[in-house]
């Protein structure tokens, strides 16, 4: 709850020279006093210079400690520096006892002047360090504070003020002065324990011995009150050592190292143990006044305290309530683009299938397209950008008709009622703010829409029906984007018919190593894509170079090297087999960062890149070159191995050489074509 702060080097005060000798002279004077008046040491001649000199001289130096802290140090000078006069003006009120008055004051005297000025400047002090120490005022613990200060206070009246009320005699004014004195102890009573409240019962050092100070003078007065009242006290006991105490005690406090506190959060509690067991307490001060005579003060006290655990339950339930509905807009709301979420769209569509007015409502889910590649590229934090955009521009495009919701990853949906031609306009709004363009990316959405209740009977099947129209209408597009690419095989088999073979044995390999490492939908169709068309730049090679018997030259390996390139010009030219050429350009790239056209290395190289750059070197390996003989399944797989970590990534490579048989013994029995649509 509280962090120390560290101390500033003035205030260490068992390292300053001054302070350790104001320590011995304190503990010597203090012990002295304390072994005279319990155990008579020094016999009554001493009597005199103990209960005289030693006792005054213990205050005025412990105020001194105090006033000599406020000089040594800027931070909280004002606190200490009130508190110190304070404790000047008890022992000036003692000094006055002894030697103004010879320790037989009038029943009022100027002392109690001195005395009770003592009071005012604690209280001040006390506020001072509060607000010094304390970072955050939070009501609930003021509530708290105010619950146990009241409840305390109320025990205390009702036990001592009672007996002083009863045993007080004399004048108006002596009354009034006599009664002064447990009513000041009770406020400061209450106010430590406001202090140790607001500090979350976990006070630092300066507080809990401030803390201790105060509860001895507290007892000290209660006891010399009662004593006095009823004919029991008599100077020269053990007693009378508690002033002294109290402010040798108030000193040490001062020089204490500076701790930082911060209030207790209201947030996630209902009603703390605070207000419960300190209301519990009050409610037995009332309760005793059927079987004891309480005053009117511990009466009123112990009311305030009571209706002060009302409050603060009162706010203890508008605080939960306003939790309890921010963790519900929460449940119902994506977090990053505010949209409602998919439990919010299920509500959404509950209540559609439950309306009975008639009306037309629509379901659209969105996928967008090249999402994917714009993340890879820009990196996540522009992607969550750009979601939250686009989320923005659907929801402004789905009013006043309709609402916007975010499945989760890049899938949106609209909820729509209204005439039939508005909700046509609203399905195509949907899709066009949800796509964005810039330089050298396009993002686009496909959709699949529902008529609810017409085609659906409940949420879940509605659901489902849009999904099943949204990955139609994505075939629709992988058709389109086949046709192209199958154009492009067909030229470059015209090309080199050699490398139509190769070409399919890339991909077969591809396709199933690339699912085995976690490639699922689009990225398995890009993978696949890029697979069969990562020699396409090839079809631009002269024959010279493309069918040469033997080694290349250093000039022709240069050319040789531009085709990664000009098959990723060749590609781009499509807006749908963008990401494809990106993955095509970097199928020579080497783990080690060696490889052809840009250097990449290890992760930066996309993972369907090395997935080809692996199975296409073991297709090249095990296949009849006209400067060399084909190798056999197992020298090509520990070629692959000796590699790993070099040219190749090691965990394709292991995932190859582990699903090779299986996929042979496949690729023997059937050569399906693999198509996954995502």
């Amino acid at each position: 709850m509280a962090a120390a702060a560290s101390p500033t080097p003035s205030l260490v005060w068992s390292s300053a020279p001054v302070m350790r000798l104001w320590r011995v002279v304190v503990s010597l004077g203090f012990g002295f006093l304390v072994l005279h008046l319990a155990f008579g040491i020094g016999g009554h001649a001493l009597d005199g210079f103990a209960e005289r000199w030693v006792y005054d001289g213990l205050e005025i130096l412990a105020a001194t400690a105090c006033l000599l802290r406020a000089a040594a140090a800027r931070e909280e000078r004002a606190a200490w520096g009130v508190l110190g006069v304070g404790m000047l003006s008890f022992a000036v009120g003692d000094i006055c006892f002894d030697f103004l008055y010879g320790g037989s004051p009038p029943g009022v005297s100027v002392c109690d002047a001195f005395y009770l000025s003592f009071y005012p400047a604690c209280y001040a002090a006390l506020a001072l360090l509060i607000r010094a120490r304390i970072s955050t005022f939070n009501r609930a613990v003021w509530l708290d504070g105010a619950i146990a200060a009241l409840a305390v206070s109320a025990v205390s009246a009702s036990i001592v003020l009672q007996v002083v009320l009863d045993h007080t005699h004399g004048g108006l004014w002596g009354m009034t002065v006599g009664l002064a004195y447990p009513v000041a102890d009770l406020v400061l009573l209450a106010m430590v324990i406001l202090v140790f409240a607001l500090s979350g019962w976990r006070p630092g050092r300066a507080w809990a011995v401030s803390a201790v100070a105060f509860g001895l003078i507290t007892v000290a007065d209660s006891l010399f009150l009662y004593l006095n009242a009823t004919g029991g006290y008599k100077e020269g006991t053990l007693l009378d050592a508690l002033w002294p105490a109290t402010m040798l005690l108030l000193a040490v406090a001062a020089w204490q190292p500076v701790e930082r506190e911060h209030a207790v959060e209201l947030e996630g509690r209902f009603l703390s143990a605070t207000p419960l067991l300190c209301g519990t307490v009050a409610l037995g001060v009332l309760v005793g006044t059927r079987f004891h005579r309480h005053n009117a003060i511990a009466d009123a006290l112990a009311v305030a305290a009571i209706f002060t655990v009302f409050i603060r339950t009162w706010l203890s339930f508008v605080e939960n309530t306003r939790l309890l509905d921010g963790v519900r807009t929460q449940s119902l709301t994506d977090p990053l683009t505010g949209l409602g979420n998919r439990r919010s769209l299920m509500i959404a569509l509950d209540r559609a299938f439950r309306q009975t007015d008639g009306r037309r409502t629509v379901f659209v889910i969105y996928d967008l397209n090249g999402f994917k590649r714009y993340n890879d590229t820009y990196g996540h934090p522009s992607g969550d950008a750009l979601l939250e955009r686009l989320g923005g521009a659907l929801e402004l495009a789905s009013h006043p008709e309709g609402r916007a919701f975010r499945l989760g990853g890049d899938e949106f949906c609209i909820l729509a009622t209204g005439d039939r031609s508005r909700l046509e306009a609203l399905v195509e709004a949907g899709a066009a703010a949800l796509s964005e363009d810039g330089g050298g990316f396009h993002i686009g959405a496909e959709y699949g829409v529902v008529v609810v209740p017409d085609e659906a009977k409940d949420p879940t099947s509605a659901l489902r029906l849009a999904d099943e129209r949204l990955y139609a209408q994505k075939v629709s597009l992988y058709h389109g984007q086949e046709d192209g690419h199958g154009l492009l095989l067909r030229a470059l088999h015209e090309r080199e018919p050699a490398l139509r073979e190769h070409m399919h044995s890339v991909a077969q390999f591809s396709i199933v190593v690339g699912a085995k490492l976690g490639l699922t939908g689009q990225s398995l169709e890009q993978l696949m894509l890029a697979a069969e068309l990562h020699d396409i730049g090839k079809i631009a090679l002269p024959d010279a170079i493309l069918q040469k018997p033997g080694a290349l030259t250093d000039d022709e390996w240069r050319f040789m090297r531009r085709h990664t390139v000009v098959g990723q010009r060749i590609l781009a030219g499509a807006p749908s087999l963008r990401e494809v050429a990106e993955i095509v350009r970097a199928t020579h790239e080497r783990w080690d960062g060696r490889g052809y056209v840009d250097g990449l290395s290890a992760a930066a190289i996309p993972l369907p890149a090395r997935i080809i750059a692996v199975c296409d070197a073991y297709v090249a390996m095990t296949s009849d070159r006209p400067y060399r003989p084909a190798m056999s399944h197992a020298e090509a797989v520990a070629e692959l191995r000796r590699c790993a970590g070099t040219q190749f990534d090691p965990e394709v490579v292991v995932a190859f050489s582990r699903l090779y048989d299986a996929v042979a013994r496949s690729l023997r029995a059937s050569e399906p074509t693999i198509r996954a649509v995502g």
